[in-house]
């Protein structure tokens, strides 16, 4: 797993690259808590370079997501694969976190 960061005024985009499971959940959680900054109206999880995704990851994503709602940020995924987008709509995942196809609908999904 790689992430890579960039902000644009307020809004936090974190490109995942790899896999992410049982073996990094807890480094990719801490990674994106650590990304946060208290300025920040949003996180985007850019999920395009993502090949895999399991339920440690995604109860990692879930953390982070309330990590962020806790400094008034919300957090939208986007741009998933038709594999990791089936792991998420599977689990109902999607009914919890915005999922979107691109980084400008992800924007819009949160309101900023």
């Amino acid at each position: 797993m790689n992430l890579t960061t960039e902000r644009h005024e307020d809004v936090l985009s974190v490109g995942v690259n790899g896999r992410v499971g049982v073996s990094n959940a807890a480094a990719f959680e801490e990674a994106v808590r650590n990304a946060i900054e208290d300025t920040d109206r949003a996180v985007i999880l850019d999920l395009r370079k993502l090949v895999y995704i399991g339920s440690s990851g995604l109860r990692a994503i879930l953390m982070a997501a309330k990590f962020a709602n806790a400094r008034g940020a919300g957090l939208a995924l986007c741009g998933p694969s038709e594999q990791v987008l089936e792991v998420i709509t599977i689990s109902g995942f999607d009914r919890i976190v915005p999922v979107r196809g691109t980084r400008a609908d992800a924007r819009a999904a949160l309101g900023v």
